[in-house]
């Protein structure tokens, strides 16, 4: 035999080798699946083989009915188990071993004020069958939007209840907020601020300021009413707005929060026809900045206003002018830094488009919701430690 007739043999015999191991493979493939899933009539020849052999259990009826209860109970505190996981995400408890998420969710400093907050509220809070969120949870659900700005639908989505509820709750709670809160923006008795003057305002004014006053303005949607927009029209910032005229007190907290007024008004205007100025003692300072133009308003309480010199018709500032200028600038500096502080810790200030039904006084109130928004950004503010120095 030549050598290419013996290796054209031995291929040939290698290929029917394969082919049986490959028809080998089939066979038990088609055994085992057959076996897992027999047909009818194999089921009752095994049923029938089963009893034939004459197996037998010690289980009885009973044994057997009492498996099952106890599977249907675990099966139940399983699911029992799994809600409660999900439910805690915003519980009392999970707040309280955790200082981080108190302060990212809610601004405040620490679980501690977060519970006096609550306590304050809690009275005034519907829950149980009313409600299928827990006193609680409905007050970290508002402090939440007004955190981190989030629309209705995710917080329906992170409570796992409805679009309505949220809306109901988010509505009703900033009512009780607003009323329970106003009391932390006071304006301070005289004795009291000269007594803790920061030592920035004591070398540049003495004990004399009595409040640092600056606007800041929200966006807004575009209203439809063609008087609100031209009310709402800022040409500061080139959008719709709303703002307010704040009054901080030289201690770093807020003093004064103005209802919202459109973006079109005046800083004068806002000013002197806010309660501001009401609360004036003769001898007191007030620190602005060159808008508020309302030294005659101020000195119609016997007080002084102290605001940035100007070099309109001038050719430069006298020594004296530039002194002053730099005085204020260094502790006008501190308002520009709480407003800051407000409107980051509590971002629904920072809205690129806040509903246009937040703008609306709703019958038998003297406030709209926005008002109260801003009042109780800046109470829950003023919990927390002050960023002026008092040194």
């Amino acid at each position: 035999m030549s050598e290419a007739s013996r290796l054209r043999e031995e291929r040939m015999k290698s290929r029917d080798d394969q082919e049986r191991r490959t028809e080998g493979a089939e066979a038990l493939l088609d055994l085992h699946e057959s076996a897992e899933n027999p047909e009818p009539e194999d089921i009752t020849e095994m049923l029938h083989d089963r009893q034939d052999a004459g197996c037998q259990t010690d289980l009885t009826m009973d044994d057997i009915e009492r498996m099952e209860d106890v599977l249907k109970q675990t099966t139940t505190e399983l699911g029992d188990l799994r809600t409660k996981a999900l439910d805690t995400q915003f519980s009392q408890e999970s707040f309280q071993k955790n200082e981080d998420k108190t302060k990212f969710y809610t601004g405040l400093p620490n679980f501690l004020v977060l519970m006096q907050v609550f306590q304050l509220c809690e009275p005034y809070i519907t829950a149980g069958h009313l409600s299928v969120l827990s006193k609680f949870e409905q007050v970290i659900l508002v402090l939440l939007r007004l955190r981190l700005n989030l629309p209705l639908k995710d917080l329906a989505f992170r409570f796992n209840v409805s679009y309505s509820t949220v809306s109901r709750v988010w509505h009703k709670l900033i009512g009780i907020l607003h009323e329970r809160l106003e009391f932390l923006i006071e304006w301070p008795e005289r004795d009291v601020l000269q007594a803790t003057m920061p030592m920035a305002f004591r070398q540049a004014f003495g004990c004399r300021v009595a409040v640092i006053v600056d606007c800041f303005e929200v966006f807004i949607e575009r209203p439809s009413n063609l008087l609100a927009r031209a009310q709402t029209w800022s040409n500061y910032k080139h959008h719709h707005t709303v703002k307010f005229l704040i009054g901080v007190a030289p201690q770093g907290y807020v003093s004064y929060i103005s209802p919202a007024w459109g973006g079109r008004v005046s800083d004068k205007q806002i000013t002197e026809e806010s309660d501001l100025l009401k609360n004036l003692l003769p001898g007191d300072i007030v620190l602005a900045d060159r808008g508020f133009n309302v030294g005659d308003s101020v000195g119609f309480y016997c007080a002084s206003l102290q605001i940035p010199a100007f070099t309109k018709g001038k050719r430069q500032l006298s020594a004296y002018e530039v002194e002053q200028t730099r005085k204020i600038a260094n502790v006008r500096i501190h308002v520009e830094r709480v407003i800051g502080l407000v409107r980051r810790k509590y971002q629904i200030l920072q809205s690129r488009a806040m509903p246009i039904e937040h703008m609306a006084t709703k019958p038998g109130e003297s406030l709209s919701l926005i008002d109260k928004i801003g009042v109780i950004c800046c109470a829950l503010s003023n919990l927390s430690e002050s960023i002026v120095p008092l040194e």
